[in-house]
């Protein structure tokens, strides 16, 4: 825990620990994350990009701690050259991911409307019916298939770019911009070119819904509303959405590591298919286990000398948390690396956690829901059409998943 009382004398810093960005298989957890879980809870590392060192803190309630802590700040990242996983870094002004306090609850209210349960409820069975009328393509078109290609990324984009408000003329577009930023593999200045291009179409579109705001519901309406109104800035709606759109259509991947799960665990998902009741504890289980990430997401800088586990993390030093780490911390889920669908309670952090929790966490949830009920409900006789060892995995990606899955039936 962070220690404000008397304590005894600091630890020595521990060494710095490199930590590649590996091409891992699977769903299989990082075996170098799993060494420092081992060796300590705060550690330091080394990140393939940017300068220097960062703390990494891996236990669950310390993890939650840091988060809430606002000694610790994501304000200051964007003019620093923190160690990182992503070879190109170049945050906006009015991202919410380094907003703090009144700007980030300022700029959060913005699109908060598209987000509200209520809201996400609206879009549920639209959803629903684009998800079947996928899935009875596919089985139209017949045998084998890549769930992947035919289902698991039109279906996430789509409905994220409706509840944008993308046109359909610019959706492959845009998914074709996210897929750049996303997976690295074509370098920094592929990566760099496709954020331009994305945020310059977030910005041409904002500035003309500003310039004639009307009732819309869909988030780049409301941004333009909010810009019209004074509310936000121009340039904060655009820092704003792009986030946005990227995390939407990340549910591909998470999705992907769920239904590969689920194709090579028979027992697992005969249980679902025969529990229904069970299907909600079985997706925060799976929401636990999967390692949905590679290596860290963003740092924070410490505003002041902070005492963490017996270590004196400085002001100015640079702090990753890792929610992977948290959610496989044995002290809160007991036998972290099996899968137990019967877990209770089963408090994981996989959408975050305090003031920087997801905004998009209920719509992710309602997609990952539907795609597995349709799987285990429309698709009784799916399986791989490959050994599961040949499945092919993203290589060198922010989030883990499937490249193809291909099935049979």
């Amino acid at each position: 825990m962070i220690e404000d009382t008397v304590a005894p004398p600091p630890l020595e810093p521990p060494p710095v620990r490199s930590w590649p960005a590996l091409d891992l298989k699977a769903t299989d957890f990082d075996p170098v994350l799993e060494e420092l879980m081992r060796e300590r809870p705060v550690s330091r590392i080394q990140l393939p990009h940017g300068d220097g060192w960062a703390w990494l803190v891996t236990r669950y309630e310390d993890v939650k701690a840091v988060v809430n802590d606002p000694r610790f700040s994501r304000a200051p990242v964007p003019d620093m050259t923190v160690t990182r996983i992503t070879p190109h870094f170049k945050p906006r002004p009015g991202s919410l991911a380094f907003a703090e306090s009144s700007d980030h609850h300022r700029l959060r209210r913005a699109v908060a409307p598209a987000f509200s349960a209520r809201a996400v409820e609206r879009l549920r069975e639209g959803a629903r019916e684009m998800l079947d009328e996928l899935v009875s393509d596919t089985l139209r078109d017949g045998p084998p298939a890549d769930l992947v290609d035919r289902v698991l990324q039109p279906f996430p984009t789509t409905v994220i770019c409706e509840l944008m408000g993308v046109p359909d003329a610019d959706r492959e577009r845009m998914s074709g911009w996210v897929s750049d930023i996303l997976f690295t593999a074509k370098g920094a200045a592929a990566t760099g070119r496709a954020k331009d291009e994305m945020y310059g179409w977030f910005a041409r579109e904002i500035a003309a819904r500003a310039a004639d705001p009307g009732a819309g519901e869909d988030i780049l309406s409301l941004l333009g509303a909010a810009v019209a109104a004074g509310d936000i800035t121009q340039e904060e709606a655009v820092g704003l959405v792009g986030p946005v759109q990227i995390g939407g259509e990340a549910v591909t991947n998470n999705c992907g590591n769920m239904l590969y799960l689920l194709l090579t665990r028979p027992q697992l998902r005969e249980r679902l298919r025969e529990e229904p009741e069970a299907r909600p504890r079985a997706l925060d289980e799976l929401l636990r286990y999967i390692p949905h990430r590679s290596s860290v997401g963003l740092a924070r800088i410490a505003l002041e000398d902070v005492e963490l586990r017996g270590v004196r993390i400085a002001a100015g030093d640079a702090v990753y948390v890792s929610y992977l780490a948290a959610n496989r911390d044995p002290e809160v889920f007991p036998d972290p690396e099996r899968i137990d669908v019967d877990r209770s309670p089963n408090p994981h952090v996989s959408f975050g956690h305090g003031p920087h929790f997801c905004t998009g966490a209920l719509l992710a949830r309602m997609e990952i829901e539907l795609l597995v009920e349709t799987f285990l409900d429309r698709l009784p006789d799916l399986r791989l059409a490959v050994p599961a060892e040949r499945v092919p995995w993203r290589r060198s990606a922010l989030i883990r998943g499937p490249e193809a899955l291909p099935v049979t039936w």
